[in-house]
């Protein structure tokens, strides 16, 4: 069931060979994994406080995972659970300006 409550910090962790998303609303979050014994700790702050299916189109949109299986993975299982589909970003094309050219 997806929650309505948001977050301003998110980013994945990795403890005893299993990756999470994990969420929070501070970066010192960063000591209380650390001192768990989580590994591969990755947070970053989010652009404005998000529910947990937005974040996980935002960590998808930003290629959070850059290549990472296990953090992918991660994303779309918060996307699923929180019952968001993931888009493909969409690629910004620039109007290339028409050039005329003539032949001397």
């Amino acid at each position: 069931m997806a929650t309505t409550k948001t977050f301003t910090v998110t980013g994945s962790t990795t403890l005893n060979g299993k990756t999470k998303i994990r969420f929070c609303n501070d970066v010192m979050r960063i000591k209380v994994l650390d001192k768990n014994g989580h590994q591969n700790i990755n947070l970053v702050d989010l652009p404005e406080p998000m529910t947990k299916g937005q974040i996980a189109q935002y960590l998808f949109d930003l290629d959070f995972a850059k290549g990472d299986p296990a953090v992918l993975n991660a994303i779309k299982y918060i996307a699923k659970k929180n019952s968001v589909t993931l888009k493909e970003k969409q690629a910004v094309t620039e109007a290339t300006p028409e050039v005329e050219t003539t032949a001397i």
